[in-house]
């Protein structure tokens, strides 16, 4: 498939002033690369969404900044707004042809549903969804296929050495026996509710646990105040009896007197 390309422009809006930029249906952006400064752009959103959703991360852009020359980009990071999901700004990553780079790739899975899963007996279970591959720029893929037609039996697997893609391009950063897919026993209704019992319990528990160490807390705040309230008791008994005495002293000194 041939590069897609993408217009945008020089940035001078910054901060909180891009506001305005989204609210005319423009996505501010950064360009950044190995040894270049950052550079501030901004793209039309429906054009950039409309490449986007063709070229995901792994693919080349040719981004067009203005009047100058074309530069290969990868699309980096795309942040969202929470709420809404829409795009707030996107990373452009500027990358040199000759050198590899480094990305994450999406494991996809394909072929036919096996027939333990069909008959509930199983399930599919993918443990990994995604790989770092390195390769140069122009080699990337959009994606690593997993085919599970021959999953047949519990436990059967598919680690990343069964795989199927060009490894003298790409070399991917995991092993080779790392699993990817494997056909996991089902989990029956009575054992799920079973599972749901055991966890009721367990924060059943858990609460009580709690409230008892706040009723022995209360207790013990209790028994230290009682403590305080009769050391301050008994300190005002035996201020009583030194005034008591002193008074009796005083008294017999006049007598002698």
């Amino acid at each position: 498939m041939d590069r897609l390309s993408l217009n945008a422009e020089e940035r001078l809006l910054l901060g909180k002033k891009v506001s305005r930029l989204r609210k005319d249906g423009i996505l501010p952006g950064h360009v950044f690369g190995k040894g270049l400064e950052t550079e501030h752009v901004s793209v039309n959103t429906k054009d950039f969404l409309h490449t986007f959703t063709q070229v995901g991360e792994t693919g080349l852009i040719d981004l067009k900044i203005g009047s100058e020359k074309i530069r290969p980009v990868l699309v980096r990071e795309v942040s969202h707004n929470p709420i809404t999901g829409k795009p707030m700004h996107v990373d452009f990553y500027q990358v040199n042809l000759s050198q590899k780079v480094k990305v994450s790739v999406p494991l996809v899975l394909v072929g036919d549903e096996p027939e333990l899963v069909k008959n509930s007996e199983a399930i599919v279970l993918q443990t990994l969804n995604e790989v770092e591959v390195e390769a140069l720029p122009t080699d990337l893929v959009e994606k690593i296929e997993v085919d599970i037609t021959n999953l047949k039996n519990i436990d059967d697997s598919i680690n990343i050495g069964q795989l199927k893609f060009d490894r003298e391009k790409l070399s991917v950063g995991v092993e080779e026996d790392a699993i990817v897919v494997k056909l996991a026993p089902a989990v029956s209704a009575e054992m799920e509710e079973l599972l749901e019992e055991q966890a009721a319990e367990t924060a059943e528990a858990a609460a009580e646990a709690t409230e008892e160490g706040t009723k022995e807390g209360e207790i013990q705040a209790e028994g230290k105040e009682a403590s305080v309230e009769g050391e301050a008791k008994d300190q005002a008994d035996t201020s009583e009896v030194k005034s008591e005495v002193t008074d009796e002293d005083t008294s017999e000194v006049k007598r002698e007197g």
